[in-house]
């Protein structure tokens, strides 16, 4: 069974191409909805983000409260490395056991945004990068999140450059609403079924 990781910036379609895979048969696992769910769920990461920023970090309901830890972590690259120095972990444990049940598959997608940020691409067999216009990026995020450009502008800003991140991708889908993306998942689909492989 081959890991693949498919990462990418904000706003890039990631979820878009990764629909298509699963549509495709490929199990994903998607580890940025599931660092969400950890994060109300697992005692461990809500002790350390109580501990970080205080209780009201939490809704009454136990829910994280998403719009206060943005407004901290993104706005101080120090609070931001030790919420991912905690949460990581966790998730990491989260999918190896996920990789357990989903094991027979010939391959499996691991979607993250800070795949190459968190070092985790290094366990990925082979990275799939999607692309996009930051200007493209940045106007899709406003519109599916009500963000301000600046807000968006800001979280970009804490990701790594698409350029050092194309240096370390095997593949590169551009979604950037002129390439048609299905047949660039379709033919990626078919090597690593085949186990072959195309630059």
């Amino acid at each position: 069974m081959k890991q693949i990781g498919v990462t990418g910036g904000i706003g890039s379609g990631k979820s878009t191409i990764c629909g298509i895979f699963r549509l495709l048969g490929a199990p994903v696992y998607e580890a940025d909805a599931e660092a969400k769910k950890l994060q109300d769920e697992n005692q461990d990461i809500k002790k350390g983000l109580i501990n970080l920023f205080g209780p009201s970090i939490y809704f009454e309901n136990g829910k994280l409260d998403r719009k206060k830890l943005a407004g901290f972590i993104f706005s101080d690259k120090s609070l931001l490395k030790e919420v991912n120095e905690l949460v990581h972990p966790v998730v990491h444990a989260h999918y190896e056991h996920w990789l357990t049940v989903n094991g027979r598959a010939p391959y499996i997608i691991y979607e993250a945004a800070i795949l190459f940020e968190s070092g985790f691409y290094k366990d990925m067999e082979e990275i799939i990068l999607v692309t996009a216009p930051e200007k493209t990026r940045i106007a899709r995020v406003v519109s599916r999140d009500k963000l301000t450009y600046e807000q968006v502008k800001n979280r970009i800003q804490n990701q790594w450059p698409e350029e050092e991140k194309r240096k370390l991708a095997d593949y590169i889908i551009e979604n950037n609403n002129s390439n048609l993306v299905i047949p660039q998942v379709v033919e990626l689909d078919k090597r690593f079924k085949n186990n072959g492989k195309i630059r």
